[in-house]
């Protein structure tokens, strides 16, 4: 987000995961941080929330921050503004949208300001779910970003018709298969908002299933899909491609990226 101005240092990210039980009063206690800590019981809420750093490496460690300490500072400090937010909350029954997370995460990036010595808080990033996040330029909390994962099936062909069918397959390898070939792809969706404007989730979904998903899910990319036809299907060529579908499709939200997957090796991003 704002990593230019950073780059003559390193940015470490460190995840820290948790569950936290709106109705026990008392923290369950355990120890697989890597599963989540604190490690809730019962049917618990779990949250993953992802801090980046901006700083040195010292000469004598190598790390910027000790991720121990991260890890640490986060579930000290942190942690405990989530749950007393999410408790009070869910105590009183309400509903906590996204002007509300983007409220709570305000304070948590308030109680976390300072506290990794020389290294400098710059985002955050709470994970609602495996395929859903809400983001943060810390210097900037006026604005959040909201992201969510899709997937659709699709096969295509590499080729280029100016080109020798030797030459072709000296660039594209296996992938200019006469026959084509498949992939199952996955495309993260970013748009941006204000901070007290509300995204309803549902509204984004039908945008980016009856805007892009339904044009490319289980076709030919080739054959099936118009603005494929005349140009390779590549994963940079099928963002864009998806850009100029969802371009505008969220109201007041505004789009800021698509990412492509064709396999979880090889992703692109695609930012207008």
């Amino acid at each position: 987000m704002v990593i230019s101005k950073w780059v003559v240092m390193h940015r470490l990210v460190r995840k820290v995961r948790f569950f936290t039980n709106p109705f026990l009063d008392a923290r369950a206690v355990g120890s697989n941080s890597y599963g989540g800590k604190p490690c809730g019981e019962g049917l618990g809420i779990f949250l993953e929330l992802e801090v980046g750093l901006v700083g040195q490496a010292e000469p004598a460690s190598g790390f910027v921050v000790n991720v121990v300490d991260i890890d640490k500072i986060v579930r000290q400090f942190a942690v405990p503004v989530i749950e007393e937010a999410v408790k009070q909350q869910y105590r009183h029954t309400k509903h906590i949208g996204s002007v509300k997370l983007n409220t709570l995460m305000a304070e948590v990036r308030d109680v976390l300001k300072g506290k990794f010595d020389n290294a400098m808080l710059i985002d955050m990033a709470l994970h609602l779910s495996p395929y859903r996040k809400i983001a943060f330029d810390c210097e900037d909390m006026k604005m959040f970003y909201l992201s969510e994962k899709f997937d659709f099936a699709s096969m295509h062909k590499l080729w280029n018709n100016e080109l020798s069918e030797q030459e072709n397959f000296e660039l594209f390898g296996k992938c200019a298969n006469p026959n084509g070939h498949g992939h199952n792809y996955v495309v993260e969706v970013t748009v941006k908002a204000p901070s007290d404007e509300e995204i309803r989730i549902g509204d984004l979904e039908t945008a980016v299933d009856e805007k892009f998903i339904k044009l490319v899910d289980h076709k030919n990319l080739n054959a099936d899909v118009d603005q494929l036809k005349n140009i390779n299907p590549t994963i940079e060529n099928i963002a864009s491609f998806a850009w100029e579908k969802l371009n505008g499709q969220f109201g007041t939200a505004k789009l800021h990226s698509v990412s492509v997957w064709e396999s979880d090796r090889t992703f692109c991003t695609y930012y207008g």
